[in-house]
């Protein structure tokens, strides 16, 4: 027993002497993380705010009384996310999804030489396993194979630039996968077949969290929610919003056309919102990734008091974003994108929607928090929700609630819903001409410099 003890302690005695914390805590050393602001967003800092009516409940609503609460830091997005920018999500997955059926044509054609021509150049990237490192090799060896449809886990090359010139399709494998892409001949109208858009559809994973939290005796795998929904805008919604009008002009150009590039986006459901969330993050996480950085928190949906807080700007008690109590400068100018005067669209200068960057910011650099087009937000709503919620980063997010929380007023609305205060909701699954989105990420860490230092 004494040569133990004696031999543990010349071991401990000699790794001491070869290390450079000369035997003291000083914790597992890990990369420096330094704090990365995303394009286009802005840093909302954290802090305390009176949170609900401040002034009259004209509409007399009775859904939210005045409560102090407290929100971490975060980043916003300055803008409403825009035609432009949901096009390139709608981009990626249309490309994913042609580049995947490519890859199992070729596998199954067994044209998988990237040498050849034609689909061959389309062909998994991992079929060629001289660049592969052991980790990858012991994947494709287990798991690939074992989905739904037997390619789950396959890498796709994207080396190779698609191609959609028709008179320029390399052979007949090719034409098979593009053709399966289109509206059959039957729907299409003027010559043309398009894509057809029902199926785009986005799949992604996602843990409840709060539903494993309160269920700990549960596997991990109860908790993690599959999703596959289609992405497309339903651009419809301009139809349908608005009987006996003549709103087809929009219905046709407003999402595709280049007039409307820095437009936001309509005609998207709670759920297409989230998953474009989803897919923002993947995107940024797969460049950090490649370039062996530290991975970022998701971009998400904001809770209801975050966004009430970032379109406050930092004014306590002010009935708007840029304060109030009125909806007109000094100049007698109109400051957001509404419907006054009584359905006088034309009185603001805009008849439907306008660029997502019209109007001033209020003081955190936001623009369009009132009026343009109402935003989704990730909280559920519920009238009584402010009596019981927390004060510390309040969210009632309650996955049987299909209502949604909506904040901000849109073109079509009285300047009543665009006050910072005001809640309203829609439906998870409904979209709407007037209902678009913008998200946020949580800041890692603090941004107060030297906090508690003397």
């Amino acid at each position: 027993m004494k040569k133990i003890v004696v031999l543990a302690a010349v071991l401990a005695f000699l790794y001491s002497c070869g290390s450079k914390d000369r035997g003291e805590l000083v914790g597992v050393k890990g990369k420096k993380w330094h704090p990365e602001k995303p394009y286009g967003m802005t840093l909302v800092p954290g802090g305390s705010f009176i949170m609900g009516k401040s002034d009259d409940d004209i509409a007399q609503t009775k859904n939210a009384p005045t409560k102090t609460v407290t929100v971490p830091s975060f980043y916003m997005d300055e803008t409403e996310i825009t035609n432009s920018e949901y096009r390139e999500f709608v981009y990626w997955v249309r490309d994913s999804i042609i580049r995947t059926k490519l890859a199992i044509l070729a596998d199954e054609e067994g044209k998988t030489d990237p040498a050849d021509d034609g689909i061959a150049k389309f062909a998994f990237k991992d079929v060629d396993t001289a660049n592969q490192t052991q980790w990858q090799k012991y994947n494709l060896d287990n798991y690939v194979g074992l989905g739904v449809t037997g390619y789950e886990g396959r890498r796709l090359n994207l080396d190779e630039e698609l191609i959609w010139d028709m008179s320029e399709i390399p052979d007949e494998f090719y034409a098979e996968v593009m053709d399966s892409m289109l509206i059959p001949e039957a729907e299409s109208y003027n010559g043309q077949r398009t894509i057809n858009w029902t199926k785009v559809r986005f799949q992604y994973t996602w843990m409840d969290i709060e539903s494993a939290a309160k269920n700990k005796g549960l596997k991990r795998t109860e908790f993690i929610k599959r999703e596959n929904l289609e992405i497309y805008p339903d651009t419809t919604v301009w139809i349908r919003d608005f009987e006996y009008s003549y709103n087809e002009p929009m219905h046709n150009d407003y999402f595709w056309h280049d007039a409307y590039n820095d437009y936001p986006v309509v005609g998207v459901t709670w759920k297409q919102a989230k998953a474009f969330c989803e897919w923002r993050t993947l995107k940024k996480n797969i460049y950090r990734r490649e370039r062996k950085r530290h991975q970022v928190n998701r971009f998400r949906l904001p809770s209801e008091a975050e966004w009430e807080y970032a379109a406050r700007g930092g004014l306590e008690g002010a009935t708007y974003p840029w304060g109030g109590p009125y909806t007109m400068n000094d100049r007698g100018c109109f400051l957001a994108n509404f419907k006054p005067l009584r359905g006088n669209y034309a009185a603001d200068q805009a008849l439907y929607t306008v660029e997502v960057d019209a109007y001033e910011p209020n003081d955190f650099n936001l623009y369009n928090m009132a009026g343009n087009v109402a935003e989704w937000t990730a909280s559920s709503y519920d009238p009584s929700s402010y009596e019981y919620m927390s004060t510390m980063s309040p969210n009632v997010n309650d996955t049987l609630n299909a209502r949604k929380v909506i904040r901000g007023g849109s073109w079509k609305d009285v300047e009543y819903f665009l006050q910072v205060s005001t809640r309203d909701f829609e439906y998870r699954d409904s979209a709407r001409s007037y209902i678009g989105f913008r998200t946020v990420q949580s800041y890692m860490g603090t941004d107060v410099v030297g906090a508690g230092k003397r």
